[in-house]
């Protein structure tokens, strides 16, 4: 593949960007994956460490971060664009001939900035915009449409669940009392419902914003699906491969602690056996601990502030 010149990232500087190219160690002639290619911060700066054998696999579900990504295939042919959900990484690895020759991967979780800023979008309370929420506009309910239909009891579910609010209940019931009144258009109109049922307003946060957080995981399948790539990430890396994962919610990084932690343990035998680490096959090697962002990088980016980011390596296969 053909190097262009150097691309230039600092239009869109993604969390940690610093970090992940650290922890990636890159090879100029490498093969990785960024699994939410988004506005293509990662992806760009990975090519910027590349050669012109070197290749970056990006994934993504959202159709406009698809265009952004072909636009940008279109002038550097070591990348390629993939309108997917991470869910399905082994599939177009499998595709590309690059089974177990991944260099390193890379998931930066959750909600893009653009996303949050596009009021047609609904993914934010702080703009007014039709109650949406997914990823892919053409896939699947929007969250208008499941709140139409929700009882109180799958309401308070997912709000405690996802976004782990304390009030669920109370504020799931508002919402069914408020939509036998008029239907549920907007996210200005939600937050406001959910504001008013709010008991115990946090200082410096918005009462709505667990709930819209728990609304948009619940509607994307978003820990169900980080569960479900994970063990792919086994298959795909080469040994020494890294896998980076940035996540902005407890639960999503609950997750991927216990995944490291499960690989780097290896099989699960009985503690009272005489058997050796190498014989429980170990998958990872976990690097350093969990890294959050600076003072400084939250002081320039206040959305970077719930960030942790942590690194695996594959190991050999013995």
């Amino acid at each position: 593949m053909s190097k262009p010149e150097s691309l230039n990232v600092s239009e869109h500087q993604p969390v940690l960007l610093s970090e992940v190219l650290h922890a990636l160690n890159i090879h100029t002639d490498g093969s990785y994956i960024d699994c939410t290619f988004g506005r293509g911060g990662h992806t760009k700066a990975i090519l910027n460490h590349l050669g012109a054998s070197g290749q970056v696999l990006a994934l993504d579900t959202d159709p406009q971060a698809v265009q952004t990504g072909q636009a940008l295939s279109a002038t550097d042919d070591r990348l390629c664009i993939v309108h997917s959900a991470f869910a399905q990484l082994i599939q177009h690895v499998e595709v590309h001939g690059l089974i177990g020759q991944i260099n390193g991967i890379v998931f930066d979780l959750g909600v893009s900035s653009p996303q949050l800023e596009t009021p047609a979008r609904g993914f934010s309370f702080l703009r007014d915009g039709p109650l949406d929420m997914r990823m892919n506009p053409n896939q699947g309910d929007s969250i208008e449409k499941w709140l139409s239909k929700a009882t109180d009891h799958d309401i308070a579910t997912v709000l405690k669940e996802y976004g782990e609010e304390r009030h669920a209940r109370r504020i799931a019931k508002a919402i069914v009392a408020a939509r036998q009144k008029t239907e549920l258009k907007t996210t200005c109109q939600l937050a406001e419902i959910i504001a008013a049922a709010h008991p115990a307003w946090e200082r410096d946060k918005h009462p709505a914003t667990r709930c819209f957080q728990a609304l948009r995981i619940f509607i994307n399948r978003e820990l169900e699906q980080l569960q479900h790539v994970l063990p792919q990430v086994l298959d795909v890396l080469a040994p020494g491969g890294r896998l980076i994962v940035i996540s902005f919610h407890s639960l999503e990084d609950r997750i991927v602690k216990r995944f490291i932690r499960d690989c780097v343990r290896g099989d699960d035998f009985p503690k009272s056996l005489p058997i050796t680490s190498d014989a429980l096959h170990p998958r990872l090697r976990a690097i350093g601990k969990a890294i959050k962002p600076t003072d400084a990088e939250i002081k320039k980016n206040p959305r970077s502030r719930s960030a942790v980011m942590r690194v695996a390596e594959a190991l050999k296969l013995i």
